[in-house]
């Protein structure tokens, strides 16, 4: 294609339409991409956003159940799972008996 007969402005609208053009294409394209990705997800039983995403389904732990409770701010509470908190160690601390705190 030879260019050398366009003025600078014919050229410069001749680049404004090919950009134009291009991006018409490039969401054309993407359009045809993610169909096609979709339809092979659905044939594994998979929904594109769980491909596109890479995540699994978050596994929800149960929360264990209240088994000791501040006897003065009903607030503090802990199931005796996991790290002492913080109330729990001064507690023991004062050499009270972690049973005094028990509520099941």
């Amino acid at each position: 294609m030879d260019l050398s007969s366009y003025t600078t402005e014919q050229l410069n609208q001749l680049k404004k339409d090919i950009d134009t053009e291009i991006q018409s294409r490039r969401k054309e394209d993407a359009k045809r991409a993610q169909q096609e990705m979709k339809q092979v997800a659905e044939r594994y039983g998979f929904t594109l956003n769980d491909l596109v995403n890479g995540q699994q389904p978050a596994k929800t732990r149960a929360k264990g159940k209240v088994r000791f409770q501040h006897p003065t701010d009903a607030s503090k509470t802990w199931s005796g799972r996991g790290r002492k908190p913080v109330w729990i160690k001064d507690w023991e601390a004062e050499g009270r008996p972690l049973d005094e705190l028990r509520i099941d």
